[in-house]
């Protein structure tokens, strides 16, 4: 029997033919196996890291977008709006933390205060009719503890945050349940098109079959969808386009101690700019204060690092929006890349001659986006020629809980009655029980690391970084090896 999750050291299953290949496991990766796993097609998810997850969709602001500032008429600002509820209703479904915080937009000088009715007007031509405008008064109500000098704001009621690590690891649980087969350190290296015989233009030897070579051998696929992030403009080439590049943005933040969650109520949001949204404030589902990102242009797609230049300039920043912020105590810091082409759309489009559907340009929105992204490629996949078949119900999951709005197991009497386990901690600093690690452990798809326990549980990201608990975290990691 076909293993539906293989790892670094099984060969990829030979003789083994797809119907579909997805490329990168990220949040939207993910969201596009698990629409086809609603469809009578064999799909594969090859991803080059060790899990899913592990790129641009684990180190991002996490907030759940109302795309009340999308380019109107643009697609993302449609898949944005309807990939919003789409989430909303499926993290309710499924346990993914969301809370609903609303996002101020502040405006801390003249001109920031007379660009607010144009972004009230823009919101309104995205269908987004909540907003309103704050005056200073009002602004200082709702948010005691903002810095001096803010004139007025936008409210923005329906912003919210979520959790950016269970929305993934929900996609690909319930895909690999579907049939879906996930293939981990599985790096595409090089693409042989096979064009459908009789078209044009012939690129291929008229098989209508690609085939992949990989760092775990060779897949053959009727149909490939590249939702690579970082990498989507290397793997387009591949199939002998160039329509767009990827240039790295990098992101840096701060997380501060749950101490300091008390001096915000919203998302504090700058009025934006060309290079993005700017420095925000942000609670986290965690119970953690955000600050950041930075925006910085890079060459380097693994530049992952923080520096000491990008965290000065985040305090600096911080210390004018919320200022006792800068005060508190710090949690962690961390860099994302996001993957910027320098146009101000998603780049999605479909290639029929080669089955090919290439998903690039999706930045910090695609969490949002990711489930009306992956409703929208499964469409623009059945224009290729391929019979997808009436959708079917998928496997229910439900996720544990990570968030701070509702009861965790520890402090669950009934739960711990049930299963001491859940009543023994593990992690102190984020009140994480040696039940919930074992239930991660034991799961469809176990972490392979002490980061990957620490995306499933929290293990390891409270204050103290593991140093109290990193050495049996290690520990119980390494029994999941095989």
């Amino acid at each position: 029997m076909i293993r539906t999750v293989t790892r670094a050291g099984q060969p990829l299953p030979g003789g083994q033919d797809y119907d579909v290949t997805v490329i990168g496991a990220g949040v939207v990766g993910t969201a596009i196996a698990r629409e086809l796993a609603r469809h009578r097609v064999r799909t594969a998810l090859v991803e080059a890291s060790d899990d899913i997850g592990n790129g641009t969709s684990k180190a991002n602001t996490a907030i759940l977008h109302t795309g009340f500032d999308a380019v109107p008429g643009s697609l993302e600002a449609r898949l944005v709006r309807e990939g919003q509820r789409e989430l909303a209703a499926y993290a309710a479904e499924t346990g993914i933390p969301v809370e609903r915080v609303g996002a101020l937009l502040v405006a801390w000088d003249q001109q920031q205060l007379d660009a607010l009715p144009g972004l009230l007007a823009k919101a309104e031509s995205n269908g987004y009719h909540a907003a309103r405008l704050l005056d200073a008064s009002r602004l200082a109500e709702l948010e005691p503890h903002l810095g001096p000098g803010a004139l007025g704001a936008l409210e923005i009621p329906d912003e919210s945050v979520i959790c950016p690590w269970t929305t993934p690891l929900a996609f690909a649980t319930q895909a690999v349940l579907a049939g879906v087969h996930l293939h981990l350190d599985c790096r595409v290296t090089a693409i042989e098109p096979g064009t459908e015989p009789g078209t044009e233009p012939d690129r291929g030897p008229g098989t209508g079959i690609h085939t992949l070579t990989t760092t775990r051998g060779p897949l053959r696929t009727r149909a490939l969808i590249n939702a690579a992030g970082l990498h989507a403009d290397e793997i387009d080439r591949l199939l002998g386009h160039d329509a767009f590049t990827v240039t790295p943005r990098r992101g840096q933040l701060i997380v501060y101690d749950k101490l300091a969650r008390d001096l915000v109520r919203h998302i504090l949001l700058p009025v934006p700019t060309a290079a993005g949204k700017g420095v925000l404030v942000a609670p986290t589902v965690f119970g953690n204060v955000l600050l950041g990102p930075t925006a910085e242009e890079l060459d380097d797609k693994a530049a992952t690092e923080s520096t000491e230049d990008g965290i000065a300039l985040l305090r600096e920043k911080g210390r004018r929006i919320l200022p006792r912020l800068i005060d508190e105590e710090v949690t962690a810091v961390y860099a994302g890349l996001r993957a910027a082409t320098g146009h101000e759309d998603y780049r999605i489009k479909e290639y029929p001659e080669l089955r090919y559907v290439t998903v690039g340009g999706i930045r910090s929105t695609g969490l949002t986006a990711s489930m009306a992204i992956a409703a929208h490629v499964t469409e623009l996949l059945a224009r290729t020629g391929l019979e997808l078949g009436a959708p079917a119900e998928l496997p229910p999951v439900t996720m544990p809980n990570l968030g701070e709005a509702a009861e965790r197991p520890y402090l669950d009497a009934g739960l711990i009655a049930a299963d001491p386990a859940y009543g023994t901690v593990v992690c102190h600093c984020e009140r994480v029980t040696e039940g919930e690690i074992r239930d991660a452990l034991d799961s469809v798809l176990p972490p392979r690391s002490v980061e990957g326990l620490a995306r499933r549980t929290r293990a390891g990201n409270g204050r103290c970084q593991g140093f109290y608990c990193g050495a049996r975290l290690r520990a119980l990691t390494g029994r999941t090896r095989t």
